[in-house]
């Protein structure tokens, strides 16, 4: 396998890692900073672990990019009234069925494109505040 195999490779367990760790901060905006920050810098450390610093850039942008995806979805899981560890053990599932696919070439580089992709759909998605009864409430 060539380099662009051991890229993808690293760029989707990036996406996985950011998966998890989405996942396990989830709850505030700097936790989720902080969530970011580490998984792009645990991706460069599974990229420089499986090859050069090709790798490494692709497991840091996988990171980022599966920690911005997932964020999308459990923000509005747990705003929508989900539970934090129930809404962490299914995410975590989802990062190690992602981690599973990382090996199969290409699937990294879909990965990286589709997990932001489908939080950005997630994102248009999201109904507007509706005021409901409390309007008819103020006389």
């Amino acid at each position: 396998m060539g380099s662009w195999y051991w890229i993808g490779v690293c760029a989707g367990l990036g996406v996985a890692v950011g998966v998890l760790l989405a996942g396990l901060f989830a709850g505030t905006r700097i936790a989720l900073t902080a969530a970011l920050v580490l998984a792009a810098g645990l991706g460069v450390a599974i990229g420089f672990a499986l090859g050069q610093w090709d790798e490494a850039i692709g497991g840091a942008a996988g990171g980022a990019l599966g920690t911005l995806g997932a964020a999308q979805l459990v923000l509005g899981t747990l705003r929508r009234g989900g539970a934090r560890f129930g809404t962490a053990v299914f995410v975590g599932i989802a990062a190690v069925v992602l981690a599973r696919a990382a090996c199969i070439p290409i699937a990294g580089y879909l990965e990286a494109a589709l997990v932001p992709a489908f939080a950005a759909r997630l994102r248009g998605r999201t109904p507007e505040r509706y005021a409901g009864l409390r309007s008819l409430a103020r006389d």
